[in-house]
């Protein structure tokens, strides 16, 4: 299900300028990644410190009861697998 935007395994990705959300807004939690902090290597901003929530998405919640996990990673890509962990336990239960 990919509703027109870009997925990783199988759950929607969108971003807005330094932030990313991971996941399906009518499900459970969905997963916010705040990039922190880029390096520039060949011309290409990458992030190498990432933020990592995850977020209820009951709109009844106060924001800072909706978070429920965090963590810090230093690449994209451990960022998002950890994300990705996350969303595929919540999505069992």
């Amino acid at each position: 299900m990919s509703n027109g935007f870009f997925t990783y395994k199988g759950f929607p990705l969108v971003r807005h300028e330094d932030t990313i959300y991971y996941g399906n807004m009518s499900d459970d939690y969905v997963v916010m990644l705040q990039i922190l902090k880029k390096q520039k290597v060949n011309d290409m901003d990458i992030a190498s410190k990432i933020k990592v929530y995850q977020m209820s998405t009951d709109l009844t919640l106060p924001p800072n009861k909706a978070v429920t996990k965090t963590s810090e990673k230093e690449s994209l890509y451990e960022a998002l697998d950890l994300a990705n962990a996350w969303l595929s336990r919540t999505a069992k239960n």
